[in-house]
């Protein structure tokens, strides 16, 4: 997978913790939204329940980003409904989550950990066009940072979003935070400036 070019499309039964509904969506179906995949080793698991945890607090701030969340792991449906019924973290997340156990979606997203047979920890952004746009993978161990995924949502829709002319390029520099302008560099203008 590249960034910038289209994500494998995949179809994929999920449990809807809002409504107790399993349903079969497909990743196209989200098209003209921004897509958030948060992959995590697995259900019963200590750090991934702080994860789901952390998206649920800031849950309402990607859905005004036009976001969709959706938690992917390679347990069953029936294994994310008893977790969320159970868990005193993950019960009160309205994140759905994607069941991949046949380890489809996370082979073809390069999640799969070969040694485990489960998911690494970490998540993808893919733009309303279905393209990939942000593709991290990291420790088991560590948590996601849910303000940085934030900020890397609210970047990159206003480097989708803002017309350039041509010979422009619209950047987010480091440390940049939502509400803040982006840089419009004229590329021959500006090269060697910064």
């Amino acid at each position: 997978m590249e960034i910038g070019k289209p994500v494998p499309e995949f179809t994929a039964n999920t449990y809807f913790p809002e409504t107790k509904e399993i349903k079969q969506i497909r990743l196209s179906d989200y098209r003209g939204k921004w897509v958030i995949l948060a992959f995590y080793p697995g259900d019963f698991t200590f750090v991934c329940a702080t994860d789901l945890e952390a998206i649920t607090e800031k849950y309402d701030e990607f859905k005004k980003a036009n976001a969709q969340v959706f938690a992917i792991s390679t347990d069953s449906v029936y294994s994310h409904k008893a977790w969320s019924d159970t868990s005193p973290r993950v019960s009160k997340s309205p994140v759905p989550m994607i069941e991949d156990y046949k380890k489809e979606i996370t082979s073809a997203y390069g999640f799969l950990n070969t040694d485990t047979g489960a998911a690494r920890r970490g998540f993808v952004m893919i733009d309303p066009e279905g393209r990939l746009q942000y593709y991290a993978v990291f420790n088991d161990a560590l948590g996601k940072d849910i303000d940085h995924m934030i900020t890397a949502l609210n970047g990159l829709r206003v480097i989708h979003d803002t017309p350039v002319e041509k010979g422009h390029i619209c950047i987010i520099p480091a440390n940049w935070k939502p509400g803040q302008k982006p840089m419009d560099i004229e590329i021959v203008r500006d090269i060697g400036k910064l």
